[in-house]
């Protein structure tokens, strides 16, 4: 398979992506309080029902992480609208930030589930708007459905036409989607170790993706739909 002409394209970003991506949705989940981080088809769900037996409070758990989530995305877009830095890309500040939201989670009490919910979202938000394209496809890091879709289609095309780009473009989706599930995996297996304290996983795996973006501070093709 090709190397991405991108940095914030590659695959060796996106394994780092969907990984702290799935571990912060396993964490929200099992930890805090039965709330996704990413999937706010989910939450936005158990809003209206909740809504709809009259239990405000409760609903008010799934519809403010959403909230919060659409912050994140206005936030670094904005960011990316107004970067004025020609030295690197915004990408390597959205990752930096990203980080230091998820430190922060971690010392929330674990009473406070609304509240670390809440900035897990927003980190979520950032990470989502941020990353969005894979050797040229769009994706996501911190939900399936869309690779799920967009790997489906690759695979009936490649059986159909025999195309290795299509071959090229499910093992993309798919593998994106693997490592989502690896990182749920590897959540649920530390939180009874480290509890609360599980997301800083998610910073140590955003490290790695930070590593990346620095070794080549500047997009190798400039005018990549990601890196406007």
């Amino acid at each position: 398979m090709r190397r991405a002409q991108n940095t914030v394209e590659s695959i060796e970003l996106a394994i780092f992506l969907a990984l702290s991506g799935g571990l912060m949705d396993a964490y929200s989940y099992l930890v805090r309080g039965h709330v996704f981080a990413n999937a706010q088809t989910g939450n936005l769900l158990l809003f209206g029902v909740y809504m709809a037996a009259g239990e405000f409070a409760r609903a008010s758990h799934y519809i403010l992480p959403a909230v919060a989530f659409v912050i994140g995305i206005g936030l670094i877009h904005f960011v990316s609208l107004t970067w004025k830095h020609e030295n690197f890309t915004w990408h390597i500040e959205a990752v930096v930030f990203e980080i230091t939201v998820l430190v922060i989670v971690g010392f929330v009490p674990e009473g406070q589930s609304l509240l670390a919910n809440c900035i897990t979202s927003f980190a979520c938000g950032i990470q989502v708007q941020a990353f969005r394209v894979l050797h040229g496809r769009p994706f996501a890091t911190t939900m399936c459905i869309g690779n799920l879709r967009s790997g489906t289609h690759e695979l009936v095309t490649f059986l159909t036409t025999k195309k290795r780009q299509s071959l090229e473009g499910m093992l993309l989706y798919y593998g994106v989607i693997a490592c989502f599930v690896l990182g749920a995996i590897l959540g649920s297996k530390l939180i009874p170790i480290l509890g609360v304290h599980t997301i800083w996983v998610s910073p140590a795996l955003l490290a790695g993706a930070l590593i990346i973006l620095l070794v080549n501070k500047r997009p190798r093709m400039m005018g990549s739909q990601n890196c406007r």
